[in-house]
């Protein structure tokens, strides 16, 4: 992805697009974020991932305080560009929890 491909991303009326974060090793879905043009232009600059916090109303580096860093290794836009995957290596744990995932609870099982 580069910063021209920016263009084709369709963000909501709130100019936010969402952002599913998967290890680029395990392929498992790590956590999910919210990203503003600015956060994704900065995000490609700086090979770290970047997302906007809704809470905060500010950038948030990942990983500034933890020392849990995400350096992508590529975005992807789905079908409709209104989702972008990102595929990152995870230094530490993704979730504030300290797990590894935001996905550790189970919500039902195998059938």
């Amino acid at each position: 992805m580069s910063a021209l491909d920016l263009d084709a991303v369709r963000f909501d009326e709130r100019g936010l697009v969402p952002v599913i974060v998967q290890d680029a090793q395990e392929g498992r879905v790590l956590m999910l974020a919210w990203a503003n043009r600015e956060s994704l232009e900065r995000t490609l600059e700086e090979g770290r991932m970047v997302y906007w916090s809704r809470s905060r109303g500010e950038l948030w580096r990942k990983g500034d305080t933890s020392g849990h860093v995400q350096h992508w290794e590529e975005l992807w836009v789905d079908c409709d560009a209104d989702v972008v995957l990102a595929r990152v290596h995870q230094a530490g744990s993704a979730c504030h929890t300290g797990e590894r995932s935001c996905f550790f609870r189970r919500l039902v099982g195998p059938r």
